[in-house]
C-alpha cells in the first residue's frame, strides 16, 4: 500500500523526534541546560486594531517569544489534545486499551456530538473516542474519556505528571468553556511547555506509537483552517487543536513542522470582543502566528 504525503510527513516528524532521543542516549555526558533566547514579540497593535485580549507563546530550538505569555486564558476545547495524551499514557501503562468498547447512551449527549450522537445505543472504542475528541472536538466523547479515567482528579494528575503545576481542571464540557475566575484556564507559556514536553522532548512520556497516533489526529483535524494554518508558509505542516467559546474565546495550539529545521510549538489564545465575527477572530490568530514566526526568524 502506498503511503500518502500526510502519513509520510507524520512519520518523518516522528522519526526526527526519535532521532533526537537516540542522539541524546548516545552522548557520554549531557551538556548543561541552556536557557532559550527570549525574543521580542509585540502584538499591541494587533490587539488595538481588533480589541479583546490576545495571548501568544512560541518556542523552537533555543528560541522563544511571547505576548501575555504568563496570563491566564479559558482554554476551551484545546484541552482535548492533552486529554488524548493523558488517555494514551493510560494505555501505555496497561490501565486502558485502545480497543475497549464503551457504550454510548442518550444520557451522554450534549451539544456538538458529530461522532457520538450517531453511535447512541451502540459502542465506540477508546481509540475512536480519542480520534473524535481531537479531530472534530466531540464534546460527549471528551466527557466519556474523562469519566473512564476516573474523573477530573486523574486528569489534573496528568498535568502535574508532565511538570505543569498551574493549569486548572475544574469542570466537564460544556461548563468548562464559561469564564469563572481562574477555572479551566491555562497560560500560553505553560501550554507551549506542555506541547514541547509531549511532542518534542527526547524524554517525552509518550512512546512512538502513542505519539504517532496523536500527531495523526492533530494533523488530520479539519477545524480551524483560518487560524494557525492560515498563518504559516505554504508547504508547512500544522498539528493542532482548536478551541472556541462561542462568546469571544477563539484558540489554537499545536506544533508547526517546517520542511526543514526544528519543530515550533505554538499556543494562541484570543478572547475577542463579542461583536466580532468568527472570520475576524480567526484572522487575528493567523496574523499573530505570522508575527510570532517572524520573531523567531521565519519570514
Amino acid at each position: 500500500m502506498r503511503a500518502d504525503r500526510r502519513t509520510l510527513l507524520i512519520g518523518a516528524g516522528t522519526l526526527m523526534l526519535g532521532g533526537m532521543a537516540l542522539g541524546a542516549c548516545t552522548r557520554a555526558t549531557e551538556p548543561p541546560a541552556v536557557e532559550p533566547a527570549v525574543l521580542d514579540l509585540d502584538l499591541s497593535a494587533l490587539e488595538a486594531r481588533h480589541g479583546g485580549r490576545l495571548g501568544v507563546s512560541v518556542a523552537t530550538d533555543g528560541k522563544q517569544a511571547a505576548w501575555r505569555g504568563d496570563e491566564r486564558f479559558v482554554y476551551c476545547s484545546t484541552f482535548k489534545m492533552y486529554l488524548a495524551a493523558a488517555t494514551l499514557l493510560r494505555v501505555q501503562a496497561g490501565q486502558e486499551r485502545l480497543d475497549r468498547a464503551i457504550p454510548v447512551t442518550q444520557a451522554d449527549m450534549i451539544s456538538h456530538a458529530p461522532v457520538t450522537e450517531p453511535a447512541v445505543g451502540s459502542t465506540l472504542t477508546i481509540e475512536q473516542l480519542m480520534k473524535g475528541t481531537v479531530e472534530v472536538s466531540d464534546n460527549p466523547a471528551a466527557n466519556i474519556l474523562i469519566r473512564e479515567m476516573g474523573g477530573l482528579e486523574p486528569f489534573r494528575a496528568f498535568y502535574r505528571g508532565i511538570g505543569d503545576d498551574s493549569t486548572r481542571v475544574d469542570r466537564f464540557e460544556p461548563e468548562m468553556n464559561r469564564e469563572d475566575g481562574d477555572k479551566d484556564t491555562i497560560t500560553p507559556d505553560q501550554s507551549v511547555k506542555n506541547i514541547q514536553r509531549l511532542l518534542v522532548a527526547a524524554d517525552t512520556p509518550l512512546d512512538t506509537a502513542s505519539k504517532t497516533l496523536l500527531m495523526r489526529w492533530l494533523v488530520d483535524t479539519p477545524t480551524g483552517q483560518g487560524r494557525i494554518k492560515a498563518g504559516v508558509p505554504a508547504g508547512w505542516t500544522v498539528a493542532h487543536k482548536t478551541g472556541t467559546g462561542g462568546y469571544g474565546p477563539v484558540n489554537d495550539i499545536g506544533l508547526i513542522l517546517p520542511p526543514t529545521g526544528a519543530p515550533i510549538a505554538i499556543a494562541v489564545y484570543f478572547h475577542a470582543t463579542k461583536d466580532s465575527t468568527d472570520a475576524q477572530r480567526e484572522a487575528v490568530i493567523a496574523d499573530a502566528t505570522r508575527q510570532a514566526l517572524k520573531a523567531l526568524g521565519h519570514g
